[in-house]
């Protein structure tokens, strides 16, 4: 079981600018496990993770051969664009899942693993969550690289009525995917075991401490 301390930082100014000169700060974490072997395609990913008092904040750098972006509305089905996601867990049974295109376009979800339990977040929460996404024009040999940072502030975990992510010990696993790009793929930070690619799988999250 893969673990990290995510870091406390107070008075970051939630900007473009401003986060990207904080997130060159934090250390880098990679999602590199493939748990499927019908998906070899590796596109490289790393994360960065911090908190404050209001928010987590997440950064998220793709390099991959393709790009696709086709969800525009919030809770449309992002991941089958290129897409990263974050899923966290605060009570046994119980997660959210975060997912984001390119674009930052998200889709938040909460629930159990049955599938009738999970329910979408409305848009009126989902847009409280800030994200500043760069795209490269040119692609080189490799692909193409994207960027997106990520503001997502303590309303959003709407269940959990916390008033600070200060000292709490919770799961949680971050991962890349594209099902629809033209080498689908599924990758995860925390490993995963199960017989076809499903990141819904709480009992595989890590371990993630808000120091």
């Amino acid at each position: 079981m893969y673990k990290l301390k995510v870091p406390y930082y107070e008075g970051i100014t939630v900007n473009e600018t401003e986060l990207k000169n904080f997130f060159e700060q934090l250390p880098i974490h990679i999602i590199d496990q493939l748990p499927w072997n019908a998906y070899p395609y590796k596109p490289h990913t790393t994360f960065k993770i911090a908190y404050n008092d209001e928010a987590i904040l997440l950064n998220y750098e793709v390099l991959e051969k393709n790009i696709r972006i086709n969800s525009f509305q919030s809770n449309d089905p992002i991941w089958e664009d290129s897409c990263v996601e974050f899923f966290i867990s605060f009570q046994e049974g119980f997660y959210y899942n975060l997912e984001f295109n390119a674009l930052g376009i998200a889709l938040v979800g909460y629930g159990s693993t049955q599938k009738s339990s999970r329910k979408y977040l409305p848009d009126t929460i989902i847009e409280k969550i800030k994200s500043f996404s760069s795209i490269e024009t040119k692609m080189d040999e490799e692909g193409v690289r994207w960027n997106l940072s990520l503001h997502i502030p303590l309303d959003v975990f709407f269940q959990e009525k916390i008033q600070s992510f200060r000292g709490i010990r919770c799961g949680a696993n971050f991962y890349k995917c594209g099902d629809l790009l033209p080498s689908p793929h599924f990758l995860s930070w925390s490993p995963i075991k199960s017989t076809e690619p499903n990141f819904h799988l709480p009992e595989f999250f890590g371990i993630i401490e808000f120091e």
